[in-house]
């Protein structure tokens, strides 16, 4: 009762308003489905953990993670309330171009008394008046301001009672500038640069979606990686427990020299020292993925490992892409070159309006307000209406900060052209450079493919030679930890062709991230695959 609207209420107003209004953006910049929302859902995985219940029980591959990771994670939220504050500041110029009505009422009591009997009235005086008023103003595109107002007070003497006077005053007034200030481009340019706000925020929020995943990515294929790694060295020390073992039996048998026998066994410490630190490695690996993630840091969750043998089939794919085309896609599609390129225009309506800052200033003002007669009640003789016009110059004389600000409008115009062609410059590097990373990348797991084969046939080779005594230990141990490198090697090569290539997707904004977690635009791929020669 007291704030005529609850607030919860207003809030609900509010959020109703920034969502249609995101919505709409989000729709028409991405064609993204509606049902933003700032709030964190309450049944988040943080919350159900904090709350006693178990991890999930089945593992969890990337496009898990990614949901996981946009509940919990605090830059994410950050992002999502900054995202939210510019549809409200959209809101608020919105409804400063729209009719604002006003409505009051004050009351008081007036008199001089006795101060040993104030509630006697009876030589003394005193009064009683309030009054009441409802208004409303308007801004025009033009630069127009219309202002009304009706309002009526009451003033009665209560020590006699006989004297009651009741007035009313009812005014419209209308001021339009005529030179500066004047015209749609000033006046709309608060609302015009809140619109492109939102667009920025809703473009910056969705390259920051996109950008985010790709990190989730590979915070996930390194840990994966590191699995393998583990699970190599775990194999071979498997592999020189039972060197070892074959070789203290053949020693005892006296057909081996105990040196050989020791090397086997040396190996197979020092293999498991090197066990020993991987596991605390893999362990600090997801401790960091979960504070990345915004779970609790004693969280075990299971991870699934065909995430890291899909990579394989993607990694068959023999994709080249055509640098030119690569470059002019990268150009119309990225996010914050957009962007970029909108804020020179909001540069230059910028110095367009510290200019007209300058000009003078003339407005033309009218005012009507009716007659008004005390007898006859709150009734107006509108045929006796007054009525005022009149104009008001502004000399421009003395206005430095005005000529400071036109200076400064210039300046960051020019900044504005030079950061253009910067990110353009910058855009094209990258490009380019993303390119040769993947063509790279794509060479190493090749390479890596072959040492493995090599290694795994040199492997098998010794093992089969030492049996017939043509092989010693040494060449059983050299082979193995070449086997295990080659394996290790062979991982790393290929989350870095998948990282590569999630690289060059993102510079080409070719990126998209859904409810399936990371999806490409193949239309736009396919666009600048580079044509076989005939």
């Amino acid at each position: 009762m007291a704030a005529c609207r609850t607030p919860e209420a207003m809030l609900e107003t509010a959020d109703e308003e920034a969502y249609a209004l995101l919505d709409a953006r989000r729709d028409e910049l991405f064609g993204a489905p509606g049902g933003f929302r700032i709030e964190r859902p309450e049944d988040t995985l943080r919350a159900r953990l904090l709350a006693g219940e178990a991890p999930p029980a089945d593992p969890v591959g990337l496009s898990d993670l990614l949901a996981i990771a946009s509940e919990n994670s605090r830059d994410y939220q950050t992002r999502r309330e900054g995202l939210y504050r510019a549809a409200l500041d959209l809101a608020l110029e919105r409804w400063r171009l729209s009719t604002i009505a006003s409505a009051g009422a004050d009351a008081g009591l007036d008199g001089t008394g006795n101060d040993a009997n104030l509630l006697d009235f009876s030589d003394d005086s005193a009064s009683v008046a309030g009054g009441g008023s409802v208004g409303f103003s308007r801004l025009l595109g033009t630069g127009a301001t219309i202002v009304g107002s009706i309002g009526a007070s009451l003033f009665r003497v209560v020590t006699t009672g006989d004297t009651t006077q009741v007035t009313s005053d009812l005014s419209l007034s209308i001021t339009q500038p005529l030179l500066r200030g004047a015209g749609r481009r000033i006046t709309l340019e608060p609302l015009t640069q809140a619109e492109r706000n939102l667009v920025y925020e809703v473009r910056s929020f969705e390259r920051y979606r996109r950008e985010f995943a790709v990190q989730v990515a590979q915070r996930l294929y390194g840990l994966l990686q590191q699995v393998a790694v583990l699970e190599n060295q775990e194999a071979n020390y498997r592999n020189l427990v039972a060197l070892r073992e074959r070789n203290e039996a053949v020693a005892a048998a006296g057909r081996l020299s105990q040196i050989e026998a020791d090397q086997a066994q040396q190996n197979e410490v020092r293999s498991e020292g090197q066990l020993v630190s991987q596991r605390a490695n893999l362990a600090r690996t997801k401790d960091n993925l979960m504070l990345f993630l915004g779970l609790p840091v004693k969280t075990s969750l299971e991870f699934d490992r065909d995430e890291f043998s899909a990579l394989e089939a993607i990694a068959s794919e023999e994709q080249v892409l055509d640098e030119v085309g690569a470059i002019e896609a990268a150009l119309e599609q990225r996010l914050e070159y957009l962007t970029t390129l909108d804020e020179l225009t909001d540069a230059e309506r910028k110095a367009y309006i510290a200019r007209d800052a300058l000009r003078i200033g003339l407005d033309v003002d009218a005012r009507l307000s009716p007659s008004y007669d005390v007898d006859s009640g709150l009734q107006y003789d509108w045929q006796s209406t007054s009525w005022t016009a009149g104009l008001s110059l502004d000399l421009p004389w003395n206005r430095i900060p005005q000529r400071n600000s036109y200076r400064n409008a210039l300046i960051t115009l020019e900044v504005r052209k030079r950061a253009v062609e910067a990110e353009t410059d910058g855009i094209v590097a990258s490009v380019r450079d993303a390119i040769r990373v993947l063509d790279n990348a794509r060479i190493s797991f090749q390479l890596q493919e072959i040492a493995v084969e090599i290694a795994e046939r040199r492997v098998e080779s010794t093992r089969l030679n030492l049996d017939y005594g043509q092989a010693s230990t040494r060449d059983v141990l050299e082979s193995e930890e070449a086997l295990r490198e080659a394996r290790n090697s062979r991982a790393s090569a290929l989350v870095s062709l998948t990282l590569a290539r999630l690289d060059l997707l993102l510079e080409l904004e070719a990126l998209r991230v859904d409810g399936e977690g990371i999806t490409f635009d193949q239309d736009l791929i396919a666009s600048i695959e580079a044509q076989p020669t005939p």
